[in-house]
């Protein structure tokens, strides 16, 4: 508490008291596992220094969010880029053989297997539209 009309500062009637029955002592050595506890969010970037002195053994993170929402924020932005680019996301169960038959056509025409299946979609979707 300010003591305005001396301009110094002096202690409220609680700091008082707690003094009075604990000389010398600290609120935080009377409550060591509450002060020694505190809640963090793993994507909130304002709390990242507060357990900076957490040490671990391997090489430094380079990230300091755990792989799986690395991964869950990497997808999301994925998501986001192909939206803004009008892709749409199809799920699609094919055999082996034709996995492979599908890699080997794309890498001799040199691009992606996904572009090539929109190319061979694209192509007979546009004859079967010229045959109705």
């Amino acid at each position: 508490m300010r003591d305005y009309a001396r301009g110094r500062w002096r202690a409220s009637p609680a700091d008082v008291l707690w003094r009075a029955i604990h000389p010398g002592g600290r609120l935080a050595d009377c409550f060591p596992e509450v002060t020694k506890i505190m809640a963090k969010e793993q994507t909130d970037r304002t709390t990242l220094d507060l357990f900076a002195q957490e040490r671990r053994p391997g090489r430094p993170k380079t990230n300091p969010l755990s792989r799986d929402e690395q991964l869950r924020i990497n997808k999301r932005n994925q998501l986001k880029r192909d939206k803004v680019r009008g892709l749409k996301r199809v799920e699609l169960k094919l055999n082996a053989d034709a996995v492979d038959a599908l890699n080997e056509l794309a890498e001799a025409r040199n691009m992606s297997r996904s572009e090539l299946i929109e190319e061979m979609l694209m192509t007979q979707l546009t004859a079967l539209r010229g045959q109705a």
